[in-house]
């Protein structure tokens, strides 16, 4: 019974996309139409959605992440691994994981896997007590250190973009070389942390920043909104690192901030092992291979878990312009 109910949810839901294909979209602004389909996609059967998902996570357990790392570094790529998960509601999911995350690096580590490690502060409980959240994260910084490897601190929504920059400080300043930061370019306020972090900026301990343009839904006096207004605060962030001896994750796929990179890169004649690019898993895989052409390193973020189906239909509602992607990646063949 539950199955033809989801068989029938699926070719309904079919029909309403094949229609909205017929009609090219015209009847109905495109906004409101990837709202619509943004609601709608999380109701459908996980397994369905998985259909999507799966070319952009490596899979629901760690053996299938570290197949994926495997397979990227076999293409050429370094990987950042990250189990996926944030915004907990109790300090014993942070306990839980924690033990994870220890046991992703013993096996990243033992399958001599070329890559580092990413994790989200509010999957640690950064919004419910920061300093058992800092323990608790410092317990992997410390773990990776075993082994000289980095840990990557996400950039959440605004509500978390000081407790992250203070949670990073603090761990930057005990593991100078095994902790980086995310920092996103739509934030207006980004500039001004970059500068405010100056003083942990060595040269024989950069500070390590993976800047990208940022996918959480922000209000107009925080964030950038229109697309060359972002763009060019990327690139203007990115000059700045690379005027200040920062090392920036180039996280962008985005054919014109990949260009805007190569001038700047050239303009200042940045050394190979200063800068790297980075990308999703799954995502613009011929532009990954043009800048690997051209000989600079790439690295690939390798997301996988049990939270997979959250983590999609989050990210969808957070960005609806997705929806498109997703419904093509469902329902067109070819």
């Amino acid at each position: 019974m539950q199955l033809q109910k989801n068989i029938n949810f699926y070719y309904n839901y079919e029909q309403i996309y094949l229609n909205l294909r017929l009609y090219k979209f015209e009847l109905m602004p495109m906004m409101f139409i990837n709202k619509l389909i943004a609601s709608a996609l999380p109701l459908m059967p996980q397994r369905l959605v998985w259909i999507f998902s799966s070319r952009y996570i490596a899979g629901q357990n760690l053996d299938e992440a570290i197949k994926a790392a495997k397979k990227m570094n076999n293409e050429g790529n370094m990987v950042t691994i990250d189990l996926l998960g944030e915004f907990i509601t109790e300090m014993t999911e942070a306990e839980r994981n924690r033990d994870d995350y220890i046991e992703i690096i013993n096996s990243v580590e033992k399958n001599d896997i070329d890559g580092n490690y990413s994790l989200k502060p509010t999957m640690f409980g950064l919004l419910i007590d920061k300093h058992a959240c800092y323990r608790i994260i410092r317990d992997i910084v410390k773990k990776a250190v075993e082994f000289d490897n980095f840990v990557r601190i996400d950039m959440e929504d605004s509500q978390c973009v000081d407790l992250e920059i203070e949670l990073f400080r603090k761990l930057k300043k005990e593991f100078p070389k095994n902790v980086g930061l995310v920092l996103q370019a739509y934030m207006r306020r980004t500039m001004d942390d970059i500068n405010g972090m100056l003083d942990l900026n060595t040269t024989e301990n950069p500070v390590n920043f993976r800047l990208c343009k940022g996918i959480y839904v922000e209000p107009e006096n925080i964030a950038y909104k229109k697309y060359d207004e972002i763009n060019n605060h990327f690139l203007k962030d990115l000059e700045h690192m690379f005027k200040k001896g920062i090392y920036p994750g180039i996280a962008t796929h985005d054919e014109k901030l990949v260009n805007g990179a190569y001038k700047l890169i050239e303009k200042y004649n940045v050394q190979n092992d200063k800068f790297e690019f980075q990308m999703l898993y799954g995502v613009t895989p011929a532009l990954r291979k043009s800048i690997q052409d051209k000989g600079y390193r790439m690295r690939i973020y390798v997301p996988f878990g049990k939270q997979w189906f959250a983590y999609s239909t989050r990210r969808l509602k957070e960005n609806p312009k997705m929806a498109q992607e997703i419904i093509k990646a469902l329902f067109v063949r070819g």
